[in-house]
């Protein structure tokens, strides 16, 4: 048998905790001391408060907690609910690292604000180029929405091409739309450089037409990190005596499996005012 203290010691939980399980009806201590009161655990309860303690972090309150711990809930039960309360904390994670890369992102905009060069902008002619892409509709331009988009297109784009024989000769170049159903919503392009001849395939094949004046920035880091580039393109393009014609297009570079090693142009089109 363990004193209160030991037993909370064992099991990773406060004193104040399991006092509180015991008034609840939740943990009855094993024996409590006639004379003293003291509360004594024995080694067994210590499963109890497993599933307790589990069942707790999924969210459930502690009176469906006792309905189910004394429904006995099978081992493989309570295993299945746990791995998907990980999935859903592994989901909420990945959400909140995006939403705190793009505060930084944002941040970084702010901070940078008259501070970064616009000698980077260079005008010049692109030429027309044959892509094979695959298109997806994202809910709007913030790359929250553009990211989940985007990645799988490349992902299933690549495995296309494999399946086809087709073998990338250039890199990679993304692009946006206007979607048709409008209310802000985006068409993406996820392309890559080809040269095989115009046919019939699981991927689209075409000639994306040249840009007669673009303005361009180099970015050099993920992609979750453009605002700043973005924008200093947008400023030079206000100040310089031009207007957009259209969403900037996106040339990878370099993509080495290290994101922040990106290399990625940015080409607006453009014409004077």
């Amino acid at each position: 048998m363990f004193t209160i203290g030991d037993f909370a010691r064992h099991g990773r939980v406060s004193v104040r905790m399991l006092r509180h399980y015991d008034a609840t009806g939740l943990l009855r201590p094993a024996h409590v001391d006639p004379a003293s009161g003291y509360r004594h655990y024995s080694a067994a309860q210590l499963a109890r408060l497993n599933r307790i303690i589990a069942l707790k972090d999924l969210g459930f309150t502690l009176q469906q907690v006792g309905h189910i711990v004394d429904a006995k809930t099978s081992t493989e039960e309570l295993r299945g609910m746990l791995r998907l309360r990980r999935a859903e904390l592994e989901a909420a994670v990945t959400v909140a690292r995006t939403r705190l890369g793009q505060v930084e992102a944002r941040l970084r905009a702010i901070e940078s604000e008259g501070h970064m060069p616009t000698d980077d902008v260079v005008l010049k002619h692109v030429p027309a180029v044959r892509v094979a892409e695959l298109t997806a509709t994202a809910a709007s331009f913030d790359p929250a929405d553009i990211g989940p988009v985007i990645t799988p297109l490349y992902d299933e784009l690549f495995r296309r091409l494999e399946a086809a024989g087709i073998t990338p000769t250039g890199p990679g170049i993304a692009y946006y739309e206007d979607a048709p159903e409008g209310e802000g919503r985006i068409t993406v392009h996820a392309g890559v450089q080809v040269s095989t001849p115009l046919q019939e395939a699981t991927v689209r094949i075409h000639d994306l037409p040249q840009l007669e004046t673009a303005a361009t920035i180099v970015h050099r880091g993920s992609m979750d990190t453009v605002l700043s580039t973005a924008q200093t393109l947008a400023r030079w393009i206000d100040t310089s005596g031009y207007r957009p014609t259209g969403h900037p297009r996106e040339i990878n570079l370099e993509c080495p499996q290290d994101r922040d090693a990106w290399v990625t142009e940015l080409q607006t089109p453009v014409t004077p005012v």
